[in-house]
């Protein structure tokens, strides 16, 4: 495993890491949870993601559990929480100074940890001004219970407002940003966020590399396998729209390349995320340990990533978004 660092902080984390999302609460709970996260760090992976709104609180509870039984040592670890959606009330969601504190303090209470390394602002929140945002951040991370404070699926736009309010204030700005990320969805990553990793040293942890079990090629045959994601009365929207006849035109032909390099497919799609030099990690779910072996594997695979091979995918997947004039 190689280990990055995120953005321009001198936090290290894997490669590729585990998030607790759909899984956790939902599929597994703690014994299985164990063996999962026990295979994830015989692998190498030190970064565990999380959020409050996971199993609406439970995700965190059974990670919490899993490590404090597993006996690791906090320090050889990295653990992020998500907040935004905490429950109900008026006052329960989005990003005041009010859900923010109450919020990480009821995470951390869930994980049963002094701290996260990382606290995300799982979306932005328009109704809150980005200042207030900004000073909570910080008044969590003077308080010990966040190390880092980063966003998920917030516009370049509004990443820029938060580091010009830091920067104004002296204060810490977000170093990481949380987007989706996979063969099938790269506007952010590759286009708009361009201007952020230079001028701010944003690093990426980035979502759906399978883009939820799509780039595995599992959903090909048009069926859905009882066992997976998109069989959830949850998810069953979702998979409503990932399944569209164009995308799996596009699955059905990236497997010659992955069967040329003697591949799984998914090996190939986790390791495209992850050889973008702007990914400091790619955050993988599995349910099953076998999953995880596999999906480490693809560390393996990212040398293999000739640029003959990436035009070859880019030949099949045509997805590569224009640059804007003023970064090429």
């Amino acid at each position: 495993m190689q280990y990055k660092n995120l953005g321009r902080s001198g936090l290290k984390v894997s490669q590729l890491s585990y998030g607790a999302w759909v899984s956790f609460g939902n599929q597994l709970d703690v014994k299985e949870a164990k063996s999962l996260l026990q295979c994830c760090r015989d692998n190498g992976v030190n970064f565990f993601d999380n959020a409050e709104v996971y199993a609406n609180g439970r995700a965190e509870e059974i990670m919490g559990q899993a490590i404090r039984e597993l006996g690791w040592k906090r320090s050889d670890i990295v653990v992020s929480t998500k907040i935004f959606w905490g429950g109900p009330g008026p006052n329960d969601k989005g990003l005041s100074r009010k859900h923010i504190i109450e919020g990480t303090k009821a995470s951390l209470k869930r994980l049963d940890m002094e701290y996260v390394d990382i606290l995300y602002c799982h979306r932005p929140d328009i109704s809150t001004p980005i200042e207030e945002t900004v000073r909570a951040m910080n008044y969590v991370i003077d308080h010990g219970w966040a190390f880092y404070w980063g966003t998920s699926e917030w516009s370049a736009q509004q990443i820029t407002e938060a580091w010009a309010v830091a920067e104004r204030l002296d204060l810490v700005g977000p170093i990481v940003e949380q987007p989706e990320y996979n063969l099938l969805s790269r506007h952010k990553v590759e286009s708009e966020y361009l201007p952020l990793y230079s001028n701010y040293g944003i690093g990426l942890t980035t979502w759906s590399p399978l883009a939820s079990g799509v780039l595995t090629g599992k959903y090909n045959k048009g069926t859905i396998p009882s066992d997976s994601r998109f069989a959830l009365d949850n998810y069953k929207n979702l998979a409503s729209r990932s399944l569209v006849d164009d995308v799996l035109r596009k699955v059905t032909a990236l497997e010659p390349i992955a069967n040329e390099l003697n591949v799984p497919l998914s090996q190939l799609a986790i390791a495209w995320c992850a050889s973008n030099p702007n990914v400091s990690s790619v955050i993988t779910g599995a349910t099953k340990e076998a999953q995880i072996q596999e999906n480490m594997k693809a560390i393996e695979v990212i040398p293999k990533l000739t640029p003959e091979v990436l035009e070859k995918i880019e030949a099949v997947v045509q997805s590569k978004p224009k640059r804007p004039e003023s970064y090429r």
